[in-house]
């Protein structure tokens, strides 16, 4: 690793060169200019393995360039040497709240040189294994967690691909109503890991239609008050069939499908549920599901223009739907309105 000298002094540098020369594994990179120093530093910050530098220097001082190095990202946990005489108390505590890490007395003692910067640079080479291994478990971690995913994502494409078999338009349903909720949910400030969960855990929305008769389901008139009720229970369904689940995707899901017909004004379904007792997970696919209703043909019912549906869930916010998610949805129009052509096309 390297040992970066900083030292106006040319002589200075070279004394301290010549003082590590025996120190294993340390190659010595001398420099008189500060500027070109923290230069250097910023472009080699994987090979420096030590910092000493020299307080009183013309421009920037021994404590400015602490400080500066402190800011570089991946310099954090470097040793900085600070060489300073042994009577400036105050000024060795200021280079300790700047961040310097031990101190070396003028004038310059080549047993202790050699003695400080190989112990500082052993830690720094310790510290550096440490990252590394750190490095390494997060990458398998990472890798033995995009299985799960995969594994996951499969078994939820399998179940829903069951559910294709009971209606023909679900598979293009899901995928549609997936794109709206991930709008809505960037939106809102869903960060990207919370959007990806989201929308894989919304393909599950309608799993409880599953127990839904196909006379029911697949009926091209109006349902009768008995079959409405019928239909309704796919809510209850759906969270009977997912609830119980250790993975976190399933869990929403099983939240979703149960609470998704629910309404803002508490005229849904299953609960009654009204305003923010519905899970935001529940009220951000009320929009997306409905919407996908209306501007997509239906064995009962033609397909809208996208304009009137837009004018109809603007007109149902704080009625049906939560106000916050209608206002992220209108706010990604252009992204919902690309989503309806693709499906379109």
């Amino acid at each position: 690793m390297l040992a970066l000298i900083l030292d106006d002094s040319e002589m200075n540098n070279l004394l301290i060169m010549q003082a590590l020369k025996p120190v294993a594994d340390c190659e010595p990179v001398a420099f008189t200019s500060p500027v070109m120093a923290l230069d250097f530093l910023r472009a080699n910050v994987e090979r420096i393995g030590v910092v000493v530098t020299d307080y009183d220097m013309p421009g920037l001082t021994g404590l400015d360039v602490i400080a500066a190095a402190r800011t570089i990202p991946g310099f954090a946990h470097v040793p900085i040497v600070m060489v300073t005489s042994l009577d400036q108390r105050s000024l060795r505590h200021q280079a300790l709240r700047a961040g310097a890490t031990d101190f070396l007395g003028k004038p310059c003692d080549p047993v202790e040189i050699q003695a400080r910067i190989t112990n500082l640079m052993k830690i720094s080479a310790a510290h550096r294994q440490e990252q590394d291994r750190a490095a390494c478990l997060a990458r398998e971690v990472a890798a033995a967690v995009a299985v799960i995913e995969a594994r996951e994502r499969e078994i939820i494409a399998l179940l829903m691909r069951a559910a294709e078999h009971r209606d023909t338009d679900t598979g293009d349903h899901i995928a549609r109503v997936a794109g709206y909720v991930g709008v809505i949910a960037q939106n809102l400030g869903f960060d990207p890991a919370e959007i990806r969960i989201l929308k894989l855990a919304s393909t599950m929305h309608d799993v409880g239609k599953i127990g839904v008769p196909d006379a029911i389901l697949l009926k091209p008139g109006p349902l009768t008050s008995e079959e409405r009720a019928e239909m309704e229970k796919h809510a209850e369904r759906g969270r009977r069939i997912l609830e119980g689940s250790t993975s976190d995707v399933v869990r929403l899901a099983a939240e979703i499908a149960e609470t998704h017909h629910e309404r803002w004004d508490g005229t849904g379904y299953p609960k009654g549920l009204s305003g923010e007792a519905i899970p935001l997970s529940g009220r951000i696919v009320a929009v997306a599901d409905v919407f996908d209703a209306l501007v997509t043909e239906r064995p009962y019912k033609v397909a809208w223009p996208l304009e009137r549906a837009r004018t109809f869930v603007a007109d149902q916010a704080g009625r049906h739907f939560d106000p916050r998610c209608v206002d992220a949805f209108l706010a990604g129009w252009d992204a919902v309105t690309r989503t309806c052509l693709r499906a379109a096309a």
